[in-house]
């Protein structure tokens, strides 16, 4: 636990007061009427995103009708097979990193909340969207010591505005290998795609065998061959560079093997590595593709209710205790000045580009942490009062709602959610007419001449895509050229799915958030 100075129990009372009445006045800005029509809408529409940022031949039940088939020569050049997989954002570059990342949080989100998302109808969509990009991944580990981590070149993408069907620029393939490692990208793909072979363990057992094995070959790779990506790579560095280096991602690969597993082998590593790669040393507030440490904390901390793992409980503890600073910090409850920022109307701010991925992330580990609290019946205590699960579940929501339109703007920051969301989204593709119904081709400036200046909203509706955000006063500008808060990326949207799943189980009991637990235990 976080060490707490009990000495002054009336400034403890006093934070703990401020903290609920944050919260109370949160609820009465959001002040509206939420059912649970409201979040599995808002759980269908995510799902279409990703059918919208597929790359490769589209599949006969392919919803977003829009899109074409696109990179069907992608690795041509290089001799392999790289055509599929998902472009991140606004452009047409498929960056492995945030891919795998992706795919780790679609995943996770299923592992915890499936039957939630299964009772929406929405599982086999689910299901559909973590295999477009592991089906991707087994292509691009093509040998044990080898990855393909990007196609395309940000830097010819971003002269360019044309629809994906369209593409003139380069779709040039690169790789690591023994000579070129890349231990952070080969350990959140690796994650990936143990996170998912837990996923389909049970509906499709040789699929997930299959991606267990790439997943434990990618491990030893980037574990013997270690390195930073981008410093294999130079072209990344501008768009998704390493900047937490890759311990974060190895310690995150090692523990998604080991729930995938169970094979002892794999906590040791977290145990033994705990230190020297910053899991237990590092206090983090934030999480995101790149830096990994507070889901690894949370991670950890949720494994350590494991009877086998009792043996590791000072260590465990001490994931715990960094996990806790972590939904502290974003609760306003620390008191070292650690503590994130938030917006007047109430949120999370961690920086100016695309803020929205780290409110999403942290909702999403807002909600399971809120479990963990349940399962072991204790309040987290942070240095300026206790919290209990019920606390962060509603601080969780009041986000969510944030997002799906609850704010200043009265604006849904999930693109179709609502009557007033991002109309101008940065996107190549929403922005010009549809290929299926103009297939005429648009050349790499003709996009910028005709398209990407126009005031009118996009002829394409982005549905699910989660934008940029507001800026720190809560203040959003729908402009396609504001990418700052315009564009959306696949990892912002990625950790609401299980969220929004959640979100809906809990208003179909019928019950407020206070209630929810003790329902729960009394249904079961």
């Amino acid at each position: 636990m976080l060490n707490i100075n009990h000495n002054n129990a009336l400034t403890s009372t006093k934070s703990v007061l401020h903290f609920h009445s944050l919260l109370f006045i949160t609820f009465t800005f959001l002040s509206a009427t939420v059912t649970a029509a409201y979040y599995a809408d808002a759980l269908s529409k995510s799902l279409l995103y990703f059918e919208a940022q597929r790359s490769g031949r589209l599949p006969y039940n392919q919803r977003v009708m829009w899109r074409d088939h696109s990179g069907l020569t992608d690795g041509l050049e290089q001799g392999v097979d790289l055509i599929g997989g998902y472009y991140d954002a606004g452009d047409h570059v498929k960056f492995g990193l945030p891919m795998a990342f992706t795919v780790t949080m679609l995943s996770w989100g299923i592992i915890e909340y499936g039957d939630a998302i299964q009772n929406v109808g929405e599982l086999k969509h689910a299901l559909e969207a973590i295999k477009w990009g592991t089906d991707y991944f087994i292509k691009a580990h093509s040998s044990p010591n080898v990855l393909w981590v990007e196609v395309g070149d940000g830097d010819t993408d971003h002269y360019c505005w044309q629809r994906p069907e369209d593409m003139t620029t380069s779709r040039r393939a690169h790789k690591i290998d023994e000579a070129n490692p890349g231990s952070d990208v080969a350990g959140e793909t690796a994650a990936a795609m143990a996170a998912a072979s837990i996923v389909f363990r049970k509906i499709n057992p040789h699929y997930s065998h299959l991606l267990l094995h790439h997943a434990q070959q990618l491990f030893e790779f980037g574990d013997k061959y270690r390195g930073k990506y981008d410093e294999s790579i130079e072209v990344v560095k501008n768009y998704y560079a390493s900047v937490s280096g890759y311990k974060d991602e190895l310690l995150w690969a090692a523990l998604w093997l080991y729930k995938a597993t169970d094979n002892e082998e794999y906590m040791r590593y977290t145990i033994d590595n705990a230190l020297s790669f910053g899991g237990i040393g590092w206090s983090i507030s934030e999480f995101s593709w790149d830096v990994k440490f507070a889901g690894v904390q949370i991670l950890a901390s949720q494994l350590s209710t494991k009877e086998n793992n009792k043996r590791y409980k000072n260590t465990l503890e001490e994931y715990h205790s960094k996990a806790q600073y972590y939904i502290c910090s974003c609760l306003n409850m620390n008191n070292n000045g650690s503590n994130v920022d938030r917006t007047p109307g109430g949120l999370l701010y961690i920086r100016q580009w695309n803020n929205m991925q780290y409110v999403s992330s942290a909702t999403f580990l807002f909600t399971i942490y809120s479990d963990f609290l349940r399962t072991k019946n204790v309040v987290l205590q942070c240095p300026k009062g206790d919290i209990t699960g019920d606390d962060i579940l509603r601080f969780a929501k009041s986000q969510v709602d944030y997002i799906l339109g609850l704010n200043p703007m009265n604006m849904s920051y999930l693109v179709g959610y609502g009557s007033n969301y991002p109309k101008r989204v940065h996107h190549r593709g929403a922005s010009i007419v549809p290929y299926r119904d103009n297939k005429a081709f648009i050349g790499c400036t003709q996009g910028y001449d005709y398209w990407y200046g126009r005031v009118d909203p996009n002829p394409n509706v982005l549905v699910g895509a989660l934008v940029g955000g507001p800026d720190f006063e809560d203040n959003f500008t729908d402009v396609r050229g504001n990418y700052v808060q315009t564009e959306a990326c696949t990892y912002n949207t990625a950790p609401l799915v299980g969220v929004f799943a959640k979100l809906n189980e809990l208003e179909g009991l019928n019950v407020g958030v206070n209630d929810y637990y003790s329902s729960i235990a009394s249904s079961k």
